[in-house]
């Protein structure tokens, strides 16, 4: 969510023990009927080849569907997909949709539907960075990208209304878990030209074929819900009303939770100590990775020496267990914890630290660096997001780069569209930013740094891509895994592209009515569907 799966939603982060009581916006309150999280990020578009965020995979999930969705165990179950059919080779899907399933308004779901969002994700209209989540695995998907084939040239056709076929590249044992993110929802064709550049602004300029549909929408406020009376599987949502909140004061986030208008909260390490023993006390963790992005362009980050010091000095596991507290581990490799390595090791298991903690080597590398540089920079500076565990790392990497390099760090805060708008544009010396698996392969993490944009650090290497490429074509699953290893280290260790800072855990209270509130550490974050109360 991006992908990338991912992973809990991110809902606000408490800093404080005793919160004030935050007045929020008219209709956005929960209440004893009404399911409500919330999240410390805005919702800034709802546009499926747009959105790469976590929070609008949540918002999205609950009022639209793929072929397939996750069930309690994190696998992927038939939904609006009634049966599949996959070719001896591994390399052609057939997919059978169900039988009169519809849009809210009534209209059909067809194949075609399908296909034109797929297409939509595929081609140079889609801004999200997800176009590789197919083309990397769809027939003629990188030549539809570059505008070298036609539309009926790419593996994705509608047979007939209710049957899909797909072709693959390469086998792709998790290609069903793909099917249930949000880039593979369908998008109906007529009502998206109708609507034009007004798509998804309002509730009423979509379409859902999910659970639920949306009755507000505001991108600082957050989405409010009803169950959709047209969905396939109604019979199944037992709560009719629910709502995502967008509440950054992570102090009125617990003081909404305990007046009754949130339906979860997640803690801090503060708030940790003090609900533990608490009934409604759990914690999770999720396959998504906060790390440092460098920007290599920068004439103090293109230094190898220099990123290798900043990354050394940074104490992950007093971070983690001092600072978050909320069951995050210490980001010693960029690839998380417990994700998938061979039948006896997980990934991290056997690749081991790759980004440790070293203030002795941290400071030979930065002296060496400032050698290099003929000085030592007066400052650097950090972009990071505005919600507060973002700042709250952001305060501690300060302290670390001051008291074992002697480096003096100054932190800028921006939104976090703002925050992915700098690096977008270049316009940022390094970042704080997080990725979170879409599915439980370490390929989730690794590619993302084959094409040298400047949100990652604008880094090309051959043989790293050789490498990525290998893996991705390799039908020997004991090479392919050796190849991504092998990146892993090239691109964290030996050239310290990104610093692995924590992989994400969660501590949170949750009402003890509400009962199956699904959350999973991949793909999308959470689900209503199956929730209900007791």
């Amino acid at each position: 969510m991006k992908m990338k799966k991912i992973a809990t939603i991110i809902m606000a982060a408490v800093m404080a023990m005793a919160p004030a009581v935050n007045s929020f916006a008219a209709g956005f309150t929960g209440g004893d009927n009404v399911l409500s999280v919330s999240t410390n990020f805005e919702v800034k578009t709802l546009v499926p080849w747009a959105a790469s965020e976590e929070n609008a995979f949540l918002v999205l999930n609950q009022a639209e569907e793929g072929l397939f969705r996750m069930d309690a165990d994190n696998k992927p179950q038939p939904a609006l997909c009634e049966s599949y059919e996959v070719s001896d080779d591994k390399l052609t899907y057939t997919f059978h949709l169900r039988e009169g399933i519809q849009w809210n308004n009534g209209t059909p779901v067809t194949a075609s539907d399908f296909v034109f969002a797929w297409l939509k994700q595929m081609s140079a209209d889609a801004t999200n960075g997800y176009s590789f989540i197919m083309n990397d695995y769809i027939v003629n998907g990188y030549e539809y990208n570059e505008g070298s084939v036609e539309a009926d040239e790419v593996g994705v056709k509608a047979v007939d209304d209710s049957t899909l076929e797909v072709q693959l590249t390469n086998p792709t044992p998790y290609f069903l878990n793909l099917t249930t993110m949000v880039m593979f929802f369908p998008v109906n064709e007529e009502f998206y030209n109708e609507v034009s550049d007004q798509f998804t602004l309002t509730p009423d300029k979509m379409l859902y074929c999910g659970p639920y549909v949306i009755t507000e929408y505001d991108p600082a406020v957050g989405v409010t819900f009803a169950a959709n009376d047209n969905y396939w599987d109604k019979d199944s949502v037992q709560i009719a009303d629910a709502k995502v909140r967008v509440m950054k004061d992570s102090t009125a986030a617990l003081s909404a939770y305990q007046a009754g208008e949130l339906s979860q909260v997640e803690l801090d390490s503060v708030n940790v100590l003090a609900n533990q023993d608490s009934p409604e006390f759990s914690r999770q963790t999720d396959f998504r990775t906060t790390y440092i992005q460098f920007n290599l362009t920068d004439p103090v980050m293109s230094n190898v020496n220099i990123r290798k010091a900043i990354s050394l000095a940074i104490d992950r596991q007093t971070l983690t267990d001092k600072v978050l507290a909320d069951g995050s581990a210490p980001g010693f490799g960029l690839v998380a914890d417990g994700m998938s390595g061979d039948a006896e090791k997980t990934f991290r298991e056997l690749n081991g630290d790759v980004s440790p903690f070293d203030a002795e080597k941290a400071k030979e590398y930065y002296d060496k660096g400032v050698e290099e540089l003929g000085s030592a920079p007066s400052e650097v500076t950090l972009l990071v997001a505005d919600d507060s565990v973002s700042k709250s790392v952001a305060t501690f990497i300060q302290s670390e780069l001051d008291k074992n390099l002697g480096l003096t760090m100054v932190i800028d805060t921006k939104t976090v569209q703002g925050r992915g708008e700098l690096m977008d544009a270049n316009n940022y010396q390094f970042g704080l930013t997080a990725w979170g698996a879409d599915y439980d392969d370490a390929m989730t993490y690794l590619d993302l740094w084959t094409n040298g944009t400047p949100y990652r650090g604008n880094y090309t290497d051959d043989t790293y891509n050789s490498l990525i490429s290998d893996a991705k074509s390799q039908t020997d699953d004991a090479t392919r895994l050796t190849d991504m290893l092998e990146a892993e280290k090239k691109l964290v260790d030996e050239d310290a592209v990104v610093s692995p800072i924590y992989h994400r855990g969660s501590a949170t209270l949750t009402k003890s009515n509400v009962k199956n509130l699904i959350s999973h550490p991949i793909g999308v974050p959470m689900e209503f569907k199956y929730a209900y109360f007791e």
